[in-house]
């Protein structure tokens, strides 16, 4: 398994993955889920990978060495000459239909599900950045000001702080300091997601970056994260008060009298006895 975010702001975007995939308890192996793609001045664009390991690699290998064209369109795309980033968008689709139309028939007779998720983002010079979920199916969905992250593999124990805290207006190290507690949620409740983590920090109109981090274990800022994480949540669970049934002794009452109080019905049987 896997767990990989990308987030689109009003001041750039943030990329990280982990690299841990899991073939069984015995066969944990290191992988590199997020890939860079470069051009300054130009272009800035990250692909993040989820699914079955071979897929992704495939549709990785294809986007940068073969040039794809769909049916009935007269040009080749590259994700280098596409003008815009809903074309490199379409280019990736491509890429994952043209490794289906290849692999998927032999993947199903050896019982092996077609699978793969992708998250894609950058910037092309001469439009604003952009940020897309690209499926199985090359089909892909594109984040907007009310959905301004996605998520791909084990999604769901990282989800509650990005809900809680990402907004347009989210500075950049804000976010990322959200998504490196997103994972770090995610790795404590799921020994699947590990480290290293790949992390990606872009400004938005710079088309490159040097904010690129691999993160282990023993990164201090990691280590302090981990750490205080943890505690501050334990304060403010200490802190908020223990449910109280009688409301003459609290404000904040568990059980209301004029409320709803018996969502449930209760039975009340009388012992049984074996003769």
């Amino acid at each position: 398994m896997t767990y990989c975010v990308g987030i689109k702001l009003n001041a750039g975007l943030v990329f990280l993955s982990d690299s841990r995939t899991n073939a069984g308890v015995d066969n944990i192996s290191t992988f590199r889920k997020m890939i860079v793609y470069e051009r300054p001045g130009d272009r800035f664009m990250v692909l993040l990978s989820a699914g079955n390991l071979s897929i992704s690699k495939s549709v990785r290998e294809i986007l940068q060495v073969e040039k794809l064209k769909e049916p009935g369109e007269k040009e080749s795309l590259t994700i280098w000459n596409a003008t815009s980033m809903f074309d490199a968008a379409r280019v990736l689709g491509t890429a994952v239909r043209h490794v289906y139309d290849r692999d998927a028939e032999a993947l199903k007779n050896a019982g092996v599900e077609f699978n793969v998720s992708l998250v894609f983002g950058g910037q092309i010079r001469g439009e604003s950045m952009r940020l897309f979920h690209v499926y199985s199916a090359g089909n892909f969905i594109e984040a907007t000001s009310e959905t301004q992250y996605f998520q791909i593999g084990e999604s769901k124990y990282g989800k509650p702080v990005l809900d809680r805290v990402i907004t347009p207006e989210t500075p950049l190290d804000e976010a990322a300091k959200c998504a490196l507690v997103s994972m770090d949620s995610t790795m404590k409740s799921n020994l699947s997601v590990g480290p290293p983590l790949d992390l990606v920090v872009y400004e938005a109109n710079t088309f490159q970056t040097e904010k690129i981090v691999s993160i282990d274990q023993g990164n201090p800022y990691y280590r302090m994260l981990h750490s205080s994480w943890g505690q501050k949540l334990r304060e403010v669970f200490d802190s908020l008060e223990d449910p109280v049934w009688d409301d003459a002794h609290t404000e904040v009452p568990l059980k209301v009298p004029d409320g709803r109080s018996k969502p449930l019905k209760k039975i009340t049987r009388p012992d049984e006895r074996l003769i």
